[in-house]
């Protein structure tokens, strides 16, 4: 394990690095070995409600929301600040987050840094009036021009799985488009948010207010954030139960929301595709930073006439796999982040069992030795013998945890993959391009891979159908949701 030196966590409340007003902090855990590497400021009620206050100040009293010049400014010095302190910030955020440190060179740094310069470049290129022409409704000659403007304060409330991602996807946007914003992290993560307020503090001309960071712990605080009358907007993403409370909170205010949730989406095997591959590499996602991703294809449904090779396969890929050491350069499978999630992940393997399943590796938590004793491990896990009607096969476990399920061909293999409360993203393969692709036409999901084609990218939206969220992040449409639609019509 390498020895952090990033300074200590602080709130950013009004351009100012603070503790919490009460001086109250929590621990921040390497979920690798369950110690201590840090401690985060506990924000309090009037830690949030000073920085909605601020917020909403540089919002309604600065040229903030008016200047995309100076916007463009602002965030080109940020994201100068996250590449030049790129090396401190992938060891902090494998550390905090038991994620391998091999995706800090992808999704969990670099790629999301990548993203907030296509953002810049965006903004800086956007169109923030469209001239619509002259026309003469009831005979009055009129020319509208139709502006895009700022929605306000934006709240965003961002999750611990992928924080460096979700977060710079959230404030790099809403920032572009000329809000304001308070960012909530999650506590099991508060110190990657942290190091994002100091740069933007020490590195960057953004006035203050414009960005403030809290790490309260407790949810009660946290959320005022979805019911101050000041916000705005509430960006969030996390669970889908979580997601409705945020929802429900906002509604007196009738405040927009932008919601990423849950998902539990099905990797389509087909007769005609090669099924080690398939099967393999679905198996080896699934294990990728324990499984905590909303979009992993965590359902596996394949021909019921191979089903016991391909549960073969996936025991074998992911058995080989194991867990490591996340700091290890060839780790794939790191902890779960925390023992709340490691319990919860445990449970669901009692549970299928209990439905009937049988583990063809895995089913249990891994004891560890050494340093690594009091991390908070599971087993990959391959879970055979059910079908979509159990739990496993339709709840998010959010671990490294694998349901295959049979399946009798394209139709049956639609059917199953759409009987789902989720609709985040999936995956078809098959040895027939045309095929797979009908198939997924079929799904009803906000992504899909075929044949192995990745989705992720910052120009590109993301987001689900059904309980899987409200809206899209990333790409133009991503830009536009922390945006207003004004159309001005002028006598000609």
């Amino acid at each position: 394990m390498s020895t952090l030196d990033n300074p200590p966590a602080r709130l950013l409340v009004g351009g100012k690095l603070l503790a919490a007003s009460d001086g109250a902090t929590y621990p921040i855990l390497n979920p690798a070995t369950g110690r201590e590497i840090g401690v985060a400021p506990d924000a309090t009620v009037e830690d949030v409600g000073a920085a909605i206050t601020a917020a909403r100040s540089a919002f309604d009293e600065t040229d903030w929301a008016a200047d995309p010049a100076f916007r463009v400014h602002c965030l080109r010095q940020l994201h100068q600040a996250l590449v030049d302190n790129g090396d401190s910030l992938r060891a902090l955020t494998t550390a905090e987050t038991g994620s391998p440190r091999f995706l800090t060179q992808g999704p969990q740094y670099d790629l999301p840094v990548d993203g907030l310069k296509w953002t810049i470049d965006l903004a800086e290129s956007y169109e923030w009036e469209t001239d619509l022409g002259v026309v003469a409704p009831m005979g009055i000659a009129t020319r509208r021009t139709l502006r895009r403007e700022p929605v306000g304060v934006v709240a965003a409330i961002t999750p611990w799985n992928f924080p460096n991602q979700i977060t710079l996807a959230k404030i790099g946007p809403a920032l572009a488009a000329g809000n304001t914003v308070v960012l909530k992290p999650a506590p099991d993560t508060p110190w990657i948010a942290a190091e994002l307020g100091r740069l933007i503090a020490e590195h960057t001309d953004f006035p203050p207010g414009v960005v403030n960071i809290v790490t309260p712990r407790d949810n009660a605080v946290a959320a005022l954030l979805t019911t101050d009358p000041r916000v705005d907007l509430v960006s969030f993403t996390g669970s889908t139960a979580t997601g409705r409370a945020v929802m429900a909170a906002g509604a007196p205010t009738l405040k927009k929301v932008f919601l990423e949730l849950g998902g539990k989406s099905a990797g389509i095997v087909l007769d005609d595709a090669n099924l080690a591959t398939a099967v393999g590499t679905a198996a080896f996602s699934v294990c990728i930073h324990a499984g905590q991703g909303c979009a992993f294809t965590t359902r596996l449904l394949v021909p019921r006439s191979r089903y016991a090779e391909a549960v073969e396969i996936a025991a074998s890929t992911m058995s080989s796999i194991g867990t490591g050491d996340p700091a290890d350069p060839g780790t794939i499978c790191g902890p779960v982040v925390s023992a709340v999630q490691r319990d919860r992940v445990k449970s669901y393997l009692d549970l299928a069992l209990a439905e009937g399943g049988r583990f063809a590796t895995g089913g249990d938590v891994d004891r560890k030795d050494g340093e690594l004793a009091g991390g908070f491990w599971i087993q990959p896990t391959v879970v055979a013998g059910l079908d979509n009607t159990a739990r496993v096969a339709r709840e998010e476990i959010f671990g490294p945890v694998l349901v295959v399920i049979p399946h009798d061909g394209d139709d049956d293999a639609v059917r199953i993959a759409n009987d789902s409360p989720y609709g985040l993203s999936g995956a078809v393969n098959s040895g027939s391009a045309e095929r797979a692709r009908a198939v997924a036409a079929r799904i009803r999901t906000g992504t899909i891979s075929v044949n192995g084609g990745v989705w992720y990218c910052p120009d590109a939206p993301f987001g689900g159908y059904k309980q899987s969220g409200i809206g899209r992040e990333m790409g133009v449409a991503g830009f536009e949701e922390y945006l207003e639609t004004k159309l001005v019509a002028e006598a000609a």
